[in-house]
């Protein structure tokens, strides 16, 4: 599935802060922590938990959030359908971006083992 300008726009407008409490549940759910999720940010993002939780409290969206990170290198190795979009065909950077994102906290709550989410 093509992702259309609307739903880019949408994704890159939508806030962190907003987002974030939904997967820090997901992942408590299935019995992960919000260190774990911290940890996967953090290889995906470059930002620690302080730096998560600065942009948490000045409201970020993805877009901004994307645009300031230091994605990781092996990022690009996060493949596979989230949300009915598969990763490696969505062309917009920030989308596919907060895909990977999606998808490793999906990977987290899934119970994988945490070097295979962290692509090592």
């Amino acid at each position: 599935m093509k992702t259309t300008p609307e739903h880019n726009e949408r994704v890159a407008n939508m806030k962190f802060f907003s987002v974030f409490p939904h997967y820090v549940e997901k992942v408590e759910k299935k019995g992960r922590t919000i260190e774990e999720l911290y940890q996967v940010i953090e290889w995906l993002t470059g930002y620690d938990k302080d730096k998560v939780q600065e942009l948490i409290d000045t409201q970020v969206t993805f877009k901004t959030f994307f645009e300031e990170a230091n994605l990781h290198p092996n990022a690009h190795m996060i493949k596979g359908v989230i949300c009915g979009y598969r990763i490696e065909e969505i062309d917009n950077q920030i989308t596919k971006q907060t895909r990977y994102l999606d998808k490793l906290v999906e990977e987290l709550a899934r119970g994988r083992k945490m070097d295979k989410i962290l692509r090592s």
